[in-house]
């Protein structure tokens, strides 16, 4: 099926092949990353848009001495299946199976880690300054996406690498700008042109030329440089970067191989900062995607189909996060939504629709979304910018400087918080509560399931300070929905059930295996009170300390990492409070990245599960006293 693919196992056989064959190839590879990734989901329209630039850049240049940097990595899967990772692509995103990510320990061929945007300029010009200051000759090629170049990170990069002049490529993928197919031919053409050897040799011997006329050659030559550079801005939208210090070449037909070739080649024989403009398709080669690439961006696994009808299961926290903000926006109108690039991921959608006016999608840009959103809230309104936790981590000092320091009434809504499954170290939201919690001024806050967190939104969105809350991905636990949404009380936590033996402490999602924990212990004669503490900050000291005073001993739950975590505010309590007798242990994530694999996997590996909980618990009381057995339901 896979005639040509099948002998490639690295760039070296991709060189074997001629042009025609190379065409043959894309299509070989656009059906093989299809049924791969129907198999394991991933992001697919943006790698179908640039099967035949990777194709390119591989054949023209020799990775890994040359270093290809990808930008996100959401277009790097035919890179990978080029490099050597084609038998074993089928695990990518797969628990202990190849990256969905450029990911450096995984191959040579991948010269830089990435998982979020706007990163490849910056990486691709540390690279060849590090490659000029050795003396050698290696090419460093960056490709970054329209999208991505939003990122604020990606325009300081490009001010400075057209200022030190180095030798670097970056290529900039473009999937959204149409432009007519004489405008591409011409563009293309002339893209071409101006690289041949030809061309430059002879513009050198006419600067020369008109040079060396007396009196005149210079007026001459400045105008007939002012001549050609008009003419280039007039055919090509490259103004920008050649004011940068860039060299500008496109736009050129990023499906059309020929020229690919053509221009890589042309352009690797150039000195200093070249920008390669490349026209591309999203989701190329498959009708849907191209259709709604916002759609098949990132997709689940196909499901076997099934005869029955099957029920639908409870609504995303999510979805639940976007309903409940319409709701209250259509009360409100001092409520504004924002959101980094990410309106459907973050489900803001809806208010978009709902709402167009007060909805604002600021690009790969989250810096510039939290300053943003606190200039909306000096002018009276109620912000609420939705990132994912991540991501938030890029935009730490305006959190601080920005919304805390002028206890400004923003409400940071952080999805994707705790583990986040198949897309591995660089999105688990691992770490929010340790870099937040610290921040004078910031409420933090997590639900412990899809109905407190309609009532924690409106709660954050009317507190008047600065609110963090997080909210982990996936689907709730269809629990049943009040119709009223109510604002709880700040800093107040809530006692689930109380037990003798210890306390468990649970924050967020931790909350329910917390209580599947205290049921298993119960049938070994082990009777737990579990505690909703619903507030990182500020804790529920009463509460929890009254808890612990009464049990001796204290477990705490949290889907965060441990150093400076949920767990460390508890013991900073008990150590504050003098409860010298008070034994505390902490579960939680430990000093280390997690690696990809599904959310109950990684659970179940880090002991953040009902059974892995309640063994944790049963260890930490060996020794401890005896048991009393004596449980109380608090409703």
């Amino acid at each position: 099926m896979y005639t040509l693919l099948s002998k490639i196992n690295g760039p070296d056989d991709l060189k074997k092949l001629d042009a025609e064959e190379l065409v043959l190839l894309a299509d070989e590879v656009r059906g093989f990353l299809m049924d791969t990734v129907a198999k394991t989901g991933g992001h697919l329209a943006s790698n179908l848009g640039v099967v035949e630039l990777s194709i390119a850049l591989h054949y023209c240049f020799d990775s890994p001495k040359d270093n290809i940097v990808w930008d996100v990595g959401h277009q790097a899967y035919t890179h990978k299946i080029l490099t050597g990772r084609r038998d074993s692509f089928h695990t990518q995103r797969c628990y202990k199976g190849i990256s969905g990510f450029p990911k450096r320990s995984e191959s040579p061929h991948d010269a830089f880690g990435a998982g979020h945007s706007s990163t490849s300029i910056s990486a691709g010009l540390g690279l060849a300054v590090g490659h000029a200051l050795k003396g050698d000759n290696a090419r460093v090629i960056s490709v970054i996406g329209d999208g991505s170049l939003t990122g604020g990170m990606a325009l300081e990069a490009l001010n400075q690498a057209g200022h030190l002049k180095k030798n670097l490529i970056v290529v900039l993928n473009d999937n959204e700008m149409s432009i007519s197919k004489n405008v591409g031919a011409l563009s293309s053409f002339i893209s071409r042109k101006m690289t041949g050897t030809y061309y430059r040799s002879l513009k050198k011997e006419m600067e020369g030329l008109l040079a060396g006329i007396p009196a005149i050659g210079g007026n001459i030559l400045h105008f007939a440089k002012k001549a050609e550079n008009s003419l280039k801005g007039f055919l090509t939208p490259g103004t920008l970067f050649e004011a940068l210090g860039f060299e500008y070449v496109g736009p050129i037909a990023g499906h059309d191989i020929p020229t690919l070739l053509g221009v890589l080649e042309n352009v690797k024989r150039l000195e200093g900062p070249i920008l390669l403009h490349v026209m591309t398709k999203k989701g190329k080669g498959y009708g849907p995607a191209e259709d709604m690439p916002d759609k098949f961006h990132g997709v689940a696994p196909t499901k076997p189909a099934s005869t029955t009808a099957s029920k639908q299961g409870p609504p995303s926290y999510t979805s639940v996060f976007g309903n409940t903000l319409v709701k209250l926006g259509e009360k409100d109108e001092k409520i504004l939504a924002i959101t980094a690039a990410m309106p459907d991921g973050t489900g803001l959608t809806p208010f978009a629709e709902r709402f167009p006016e007060r909805f604002f999608d600021v690009g790969i840009a989250e810096q510039h979304a939290l300053t943003f959103a606190a200039g909306l809230a000096v002018e009276g309104f109620r912000p609420v910018a939705a990132i994912y936790s991540t991501f938030t981590q890029r935009a730490y000092d305006q959190v601080f400087h920005d919304i805390c320091l002028q206890k400004l009434p923003v409400t940071l809504a952080l999805d994707r918080a705790g583990l986040v499954g198949d897309d591995g170290p660089t999105h688990h939201g691992a770490f929010d509560i340790s870099y937040l919690r610290h921040l004078p001024e910031l409420t933090v806050m997590a639900p412990k399931d899809e109905n407190e967190l309609q009532h924690m939104l409106k709660t954050a969105i009317y507190h008047g300070r600065p609110v963090s809350l997080r909210y982990p991905r996936g689907a709730g636990y269809g629990v049943e929905m009040d119709k009223e949404l109510k604002s709880l009380e700040i800093g107040k936590g809530e006692l689930l059930v109380q037990g003798t033996d210890l306390t468990l402490v649970a924050v967020g999602s931790t909350v329910y295996p917390a209580l599947e924990a205290a049921a298993l212990l119960k049938q070994k004669g082990i009777f737990a009170s579990v505690v909703n503490a619903r507030f990182v900050k500020p804790l529920d000291r009463e509460l929890i300390l009254s808890e612990a005073g009464r049990t001796g001993c204290v477990v705490t739950v949290e889907e965060n990492a441990l150093l400076g975590g949920f767990g460390s505010a508890v013991l900073e309590a008990v150590a504050d409070a003098g409860l010298t007798g008070i034994r505390v242990k902490r579960i939680g994530i430990p000093d280390s990245f997690i690696e990809q694999g599904s959310q109950a996997q990684l659970r179940t590996d880090l002991g953040l599960d009902g059974a892995g909980i309640a063994a944790a618990c049963q260890a930490f009381l060996k020794g401890a006293g005896s048991v009393h057995p004596q449980l109380t339901v608090v409703k």
